[in-house]
């Protein structure tokens, strides 16, 4: 029988880290392995011109390897798949959570309305996901 897993989006945010913290103990519990997914993406403000030698990719894996490395020895037994993605971050998770039992998204509320219950990646998320989602929201 495969393990379920658990897919968690984390770019760093204290929310993110919540919902890492979150998933680690639902995997936990479950016996599930979990996915971690960093989502990177070429800023807007370059459209066509040429890319400015910056490593996104590598700047945005050392943002939270961290993390994850510190999830790794605090919880040994669990089984941790780390990936860092290029695109939009809800495309990416949306897209994540096909064959998931569970996709677990930290909330920052930030965007068009600043009082928003949750942010717009959680809500796409919420609403694309094929998987139940659970948003952590920080208190």
């Amino acid at each position: 029988m495969p393990v379920s897993r658990i897919v968690v989006g984390l770019d760093g945010s204290e929310e993110s880290v919540r919902a890492l913290e979150w998933a680690v103990r639902q995997a936990g519990l479950t016996g599930s392995r979990l996915q971690v997914i960093t989502v990177w993406q070429w800023p807007a403000m370059y459209g066509t011109a040429p890319m400015p030698e910056i490593d996104y990719e590598g700047d945005t894996r050392r943002a939270v390897v961290g993390r994850v490395d510190e999830v790794r020895a605090h919880h040994p037994d669990l089984e941790i798949d780390f990936d860092v993605v290029a695109g939009p971050a809800a495309q990416a998770l949306v897209q994540a959570s096909s064959g998931a039992e569970l996709l677990v998204v930290g909330s920052r509320g930030h965007g068009a309305f600043a009082g928003a219950l949750i942010g717009s990646v959680s809500l796409h998320c919420v609403h694309q996901a094929h998987c139940p989602v659970v948003v952590i929201r920080s208190h």
